[in-house]
C-alpha cells in the first residue's frame, strides 16, 4: 500500500512536469486531504485531472472517479501511463467532442 501511494505521488509529480514542459507553467500536484477529495494535478483550466501511474488500470473505475470528483464546469479526464510508456488521456467521447469543436483546426493543421 505504501509503495502504491508513493508511486501515485511520483506519477502526479511526473505528469505535472510533463504539463510544465509543454508550456503549462502552473501545473502542479493538487491539494488533497487524506486522499479523499481534490484533483491529482491542477493547472489546466476547466479540466479535472485524475492521474494514474499503474501497470494494470481499470480505466472505467478511474474515469468514474474523475467524473464523480469533478467540479461543475470542468471536464473529467484520466491521465495514465504504464512503466516505460507514454502518457495517455482517457475521457468521455462527448467531452472530447466539446474540446474538438472549440479547437482552432486551422492552427492544429497548419
Amino acid at each position: 500500500m505504501v509503495n502504491s501511494i508513493a508511486k501515485g505521488k511520483a506519477g502526479e509529480r511526473e505528469f505535472s512536469k510533463f504539463l510544465r514542459d509543454h508550456g503549462y507553467a502552473d501545473a502542479r500536484r493538487g491539494q488533497q486531504f487524506n486522499g479523499l477529495d481534490g484533483e491529482d494535478v491542477v493547472g489546466l483550466r476547466y479540466i479535472h485531472i485524475e492521474c494514474k501511474r499503474i501497470e494494470r488500470l481499470n480505466i472505467q473505475d478511474a474515469l468514474d472517479q474523475s467524473i464523480r470528483d469533478a467540479k461543475e464546469n470542468t471536464l473529467p479526464i484520466v491521465a495514465h501511463r504504464k512503466n516505460r510508456g507514454k502518457w495517455m488521456i482517457t475521457m468521455d467521447a462527448g467531452d472530447w467532442l466539446k474540446i474538438y469543436a472549440a479547437a482552432d483546426m486551422e492552427k492544429l493543421n497548419g
